[in-house]
C-alpha cells in the first residue's frame, strides 16, 4: 500500500504539471483507498511528498476529478496537523469558488472539506465569513434541500459559524429563517430536528432573526413539538420538549419578537404558554413563568396581566413547589412576579392576591438565586405602598433573616438587595414600629455600610432610611450609630469630591438629625464639621449650598 501511495503521489505531482487529468483520477482514487485504510499515515506521506500545493490548480481545473480532489483533502483535514498545511497550500479560495458551482457531489465534497480545514478555528471560520460563505450556503440549503447529504453538512456549517457574533448580521440578511422552518415542518426524525435547534438556537440569541423565525412560523412549530412530547417519558422527548420550550421563552428575550406574540394579551401563542404554569411538567412550569416575566417587559403587557388574573396562577404555581420545591421553577416564578409588580397601579392589587404571604414562605430558602428574587420582588410590591412596608417591616421573621443576608459576602446580589429592602421598609413606610424592629433586629450597622456602597442609588437609600431612624428613634439607635462609626462616615461622604450632590444634601439633613444626641453631638464637633459644611456654601449645586448654610447655622447654633 505505501509503494502504490508513493507511486500515486509522484504520478499526481506529474500529471498536474502536464495537465494528464487522465492520470490523476487513478491516482486520486489510490490516495483515498489509502486515506481509508490509514488516514493519520496517508496524510503524513501527502504532506511529506509536498502535493497539498498542487490541489489549488487541481481545484480550480473543474472537471470529473473535482469531487475526489475536495474528497481528498475533506479525509485529509480530518487530522489536526493537516489542517495549518491546508491553509498553508491556499486550499481554501479555491474551495469556497466551488461553493457556486451546481453539481451535487462536488458541492459535498468541499463542504466537507471547508468544514473539516476550519474545524475549531475560530479566526479560520471568521475568514470564510468574510469571503461570503453565509449567503451560498443559505442558498444552496434552499435549492437542494430534497439532498439530505448536502442538507446535513449545511446544517453542520450554521451550527459552527453561527456560534460566531459576526454572522449573525450576514445570516439575518439572508432568508435562513424561512428555509430553517421549512426544514423543521418536514423533519419526522429526532436526531433531524435537534441537529436544526443546534443552529436556531446560536441564531434566535440575534433579535432580528428572533423576529424573522417568529415571521417565518417557528412558534407554531415548538408549540407542536410540545404538544406531541409532554406525556412521553422517552428520553429524547423528554429532551426534545426542554430544547422547544427554551427555544420559545428565548424568542421572547427580543422587544419586538416579544410584542408581536402578546397581541395585545390576546395572542394564541401567549394564551397557549400561559396554560403551561398549570401544568405538571416542571419543565413547562418553568417554561411558562420565564415566558411570563419576559412578557412582563413594559407596563402595558403587566398591568394586562395583572388584570386577567396571571398573578393567581403563578402564586398556586409558587406554593406547589414550597416544599422540596423546584428550584429553577422558584426562581422563575419570583422573576415573574417582580417584573409585574414595577407598574404602581398593579402593586396594590397583587398585594391584596396575598402574593407577599406566598413570598414569604420562601424565607426559609438557602438558595441564593431564589433569595435575591424574593428579595426583588418584595421590594417591588411595598415601593408606594405604606401600609404593606409597615406590615413587612414589622416581620420580625423577615428583619431578622434580611439582618442574616446583609451579612452573606459570598453572595453580592443577596447582600445588596437585603440592605436595598432594609432600607424600602423604612422609607416606605416612615414607621416608628418598623424603625424599632429595625433596630432590634441589629439592621442600623448594615444601613450605616450601605451609605458607603460604590453605587449611588444605594447610597442614597441608605442615608434617607438613616435620617429616619434618626428623626423617628435616636435614643433607641444611638449606641448603633457610635458602633457603626456613622459620624466618621458622613465626614468622608462630605469631604469625598466623588460623592454626589444628593448623597452630600442627604448626609447633612443626617447630621442635623443626630445633633440631639450628646455622644453624636460630640463626634461632630471634634471632627470640626463646621468647617466642612462651611466650604460646600460655594457648591455648585444650590440645594447642596443652601443646605450647607442652613447645616452650619445648626451646628453653630449647638456648638
Amino acid at each position: 500500500m505505501a509503494d502504490n501511495l508513493s507511486e500515486a503521489l509522484k504520478t499526481l505531482k506529474l500529471s498536474t504539471a502536464d495537465n494528464a487529468s487522465d492520470s490523476v483520477e487513478g491516482c486520486l482514487d489510490c490516495l483515498l483507498k489509502a486515506l481509508a485504510h490509514n488516514n493519520i499515515k496517508a496524510s503524513g506521506k501527502i504532506q511529506e511528498m509536498g502535493v497539498l500545493p498542487m490541489m489549488p490548480s487541481l481545484l480550480s481545473a473543474q472537471n470529473s476529478c473535482t469531487a475526489k480532489v475536495a474528497n481528498v483533502i475533506a479525509e485529509v483535514a480530518k487530522n489536526e496537523f493537516m489542517r495549518s498545511p491546508c491553509v498553508e497550500a491556499g486550499l481554501i479560495p479555491p474551495l469556497v469558488h466551488l461553493l457556486n458551482c451546481k453539481e451535487q457531489e462536488i458541492l459535498l465534497q468541499t463542504g466537507r472539506a471547508l468544514g473539516n480545514i476550519c474545524y475549531d478555528s475560530h479566526s479560520l471560520q471568521a475568514q470564510l465569513i468574510s469571503m461570503g460563505v453565509i449567503p451560498i450556503l443559505v442558498k444552496l440549503l434552499g435549492v437542494h434541500n430534497q439532498n439530505t447529504a448536502l442538507t446535513e453538512m449545511c446544517l453542520i456549517a450554521f451550527g459552527n459559524l453561527a456560534e460566531l457574533e459576526s454572522s449573525k448580521e450576514q445570516f439575518a440578511s439572508t432568508n435562513i429563517a424561512v428555509e430553517l422552518v421549512r426544514l423543521f415542518r418536514k423533519q419526522v426524525e429526532h436526531e433531524k430536528k435537534e441537529m436544526i435547534f443546534e443552529v436556531l438556537a446560536p441564531l434566535a440569541e440575534n433579535d432580528v432573526i428572533k423576529l424573522q423565525l417568529v415571521e417565518a412560523g417557528l412558534v407554531e412549530c415548538l408549540l407542536e413539538v410540545v404538544a406531541q412530547t409532554v406525556d412521553s417519558d422517552r428520553e429524547e422527548d423528554v429532551a426534545q420538549l426542554k430544547t422547544a420550550s427554551d427555544l420559545m421563552v428565548l424568542l421572547l428575550l427580543g422587544d419586538e419578537s416579544m410584542q408581536k406574540l402578546f397581541e395585545g394579551g390576546k395572542g394564541s401563542v401567549f394564551q397557549r404558554v400561559l396554560s403551561w404554569v398549570p401544568s405538571n411538567n416542571h419543565q413547562l412550569q418553568l417554561a411558562g413563568a420565564l415566558a411570563i416575566a419576559n412578557f412582563a417587559r413594559n407596563d402595558g403587557n403587566c398591568i394586562h396581566m395583572v388584570d386577567t388574573g396571571i398573578v393567581q396562577k403563578l402564586l398556586e404555581l409558587l406554593d406547589r413547589h414550597v416544599e422540596e420545591g423546584n428550584v429553577t421553577v422558584q426562581h422563575a416564578a419570583l422573576s415573574a412576579l417582580r417584573n409585574l409588580a414595577i407598574p404602581v397601579v398593579n402593586k396594590s392589587k397583587m398585594l391584596l392576591a396575598g402574593v407577599s404571604d406566598v413570598v414569604l414562605k420562601f424565607l426559609k430558602s438557602e438558595m441564593p438565586p431564589v433569595q435575591f428574587k424574593l428579595l426583588g420582588t418584595l421590594r417591588m410590591l411595598i415601593d408606594t405602598q405604606a401600609d404593606a412596608a409597615e406590615q413587612l417591616g414589622t416581620n420580625t421573621k423577615l428583619v431578622e433573616r434580611l439582618v442574616e443576608w446583609c451579612e452573606a459576602k459570598d453572595h453580592a446580589g443577596v447582600m445588596g438587595e437585603s440592605n436595598r429592602l432594609l432600607s424600602a421598609l423604612i422609607r416606605h413606610s416612615k414607621s416608628k414600629d418598623v424603625v424599632r424592629t429595625v433596630i432590634q433586629g441589629g439592621g442600623v450597622k448594615h444601613l450605616v455600610t450601605m451609605a458607603t456602597s460604590e453605587h449611588m442609588i444605594m447610597q442614597n437609600e441608605a442615608l434617607v432610611a438613616l435620617g429616619l431612624i434618626a428623626a423617628l428613634n435616636l435614643d433607641c439607635a444611638e449606641t448603633d450609630f457610635v458602633g457603626s462609626s456613622l459620624v466618621q462616615v458622613l465626614h468622608k461622604l462630605l469631604t469625598d469630591e466623588r460623592s454626589a450632590p444628593e448623597i452630600k444634601y442627604n448626609s447633612m439633613i443626617l447630621i442635623c438629625s443626630i445633633m440631639g444626641s450628646e455622644p453624636l453631638h460630640k463626634e461632630v464637633q471634634s471632627l470640626a464639621f463646621i468647617d466642612v459644611v462651611s466650604n460646600l456654601r460655594s457648591h455648585e449645586n444650590k440645594t447642596v449650598s443652601h443646605q450647607a448654610s442652613l447645616t452650619e447655622q445648626r451646628l453653630t447654633a449647638q456648638s
